[in-house]
């Protein structure tokens, strides 16, 4: 049987830890992501989507628990370590890029990713060709703008670089935190197409957090329900291929249909 990359076993995350209005943000969750998992996760405002980001990121302390990376525990390991494994796009296209930056700048930066970086050349010019075909991929014009400052791009291109820089390195896992939802409707559908085309494609490790129940339902191989802290209902293969939006819509409310 095939071993996961990454658990969580058994975590708790606590806020206000002694007083009154203690409570478990995350109640005793346990996941195990397998490789080549494209699991889409729903929940309403409050169920502790950003919260199991945060925890899996290394951003948030847990109150109880273990985390583990190919059987070993990383329960303590920084958020910078964790880079060399793990990337983020978050729902914000400016958090990703550096906006002063040429889009050409920002992928030879991400590609160093987790590397240590001294005051050597850049050798730009000689990777341009390769950052071309890059973001040729995305099929938004970026090819186009490479020599673009970041911050003078529309917000669908700059999301696409951030998606871009995320996974030139094809990390072993990927997050995406409702990285489409700051976009227009049609935008976000194009860069939710390409997003599924390139971890299909380079069979990548991927969780996405949506508040859209049909993309939940049309991407990924798998389904994760969040509330209150807890997993409550992880579906796959036919059973999630199966579901229909009716179905699903009986688990929880709040969320965009």
């Amino acid at each position: 049987m095939t071993e996961p990359i990454f658990e969580l076993k058994d975590i708790v995350v606590t806020v206000n830890q002694g007083t009154p209005e203690q409570i478990n943000i995350m109640d005793h969750v346990n996941l195990a992501i397998y490789p080549g998992d494209f699991i889409t996760i729903l929940g309403s405002n409050g169920a502790g989507k950003s919260t199991l980001f945060n925890v899996i990121g290394g951003n948030l302390q847990i109150a109880e628990g273990q985390i583990l990376l190919h059987g070993k525990d990383i329960t303590n390991m920084s958020v910078e370590r964790r880079t060399r494994f793990l990337s983020r796009v978050f729902q914000d296209p400016k958090m990703g890029t550096a906006p002063r930056m040429t889009v050409a700048e920002n992928l030879l930066l991400s590609e160093k990713r987790g590397q240590h970086r001294g005051l050597g050349p850049r050798h730009l010019k000689q990777n341009m060709a390769k950052f071309k075909e890059i973001t040729s991929v995305m099929n938004n014009g970026l090819e186009q703008r490479l020599d673009t400052a970041t911050g003078k791009l529309s917000g669908g291109q700059r999301q696409a670089l951030s998606f871009l820089m995320a996974t030139i390195k094809r990390p072993e896992m990927m997050l995406l935190d409702e990285h489409t939802a700051a976009l227009d409707p049609q935008t976000s559908q194009e860069l939710m197409t390409a997003t599924n085309d390139q971890i299909t494609r380079n069979h990548l490790t991927c969780l996405m957090i949506t508040h859209h129940l049909d993309d939940a339902l049309k991407y990924g191989n798998r389904l994760i329900v969040l509330d209150h802290g807890k997993i409550t209902y992880d579906v796959s293969g036919d059973e999630k291929d199966n579901m229909t939006k009716e179905e699903l819509l009986g688990f929880f409310s709040d969320i965009d249909g």
